[in-house]
């Protein structure tokens, strides 16, 4: 077998622990509803349950936005740094 052929095993760097921190952290928040199971504080007359929520919604894109940048980065890395 030639070395082109092999493939190889899956890398845990510091980079894609970040990767999986970002993406992970959105389910976290939203399935521990015992945290945000309340009606105070209120923020403009909307019960915290419903503007923790909403919140979420934000700070998840940019969470996503931000795993999707370090994964570019790193498999642009990977390949040697071809191409952009």
């Amino acid at each position: 077998m030639s070395d082109a052929s092999e493939v190889k095993p899956p890398v845990v760097t510091p980079v894609r622990v970040v990767i999986a921190l970002c993406l992970f952290a959105p389910f976290v928040a939203m399935l521990w509803v015992g945290s945000y199971a309340k009606t105070d504080p209120a923020f403009i007359g909307i019960p915290f349950f419903y503007w923790y929520q909403m919140a979420w919604v934000l700070i998840s894109t940019a969470l996503t936005m931000i795993a999707y940048k370090l994964w570019q980065r790193d498999q642009r890395a990977r390949r040697g740094g071809a191409g952009k």
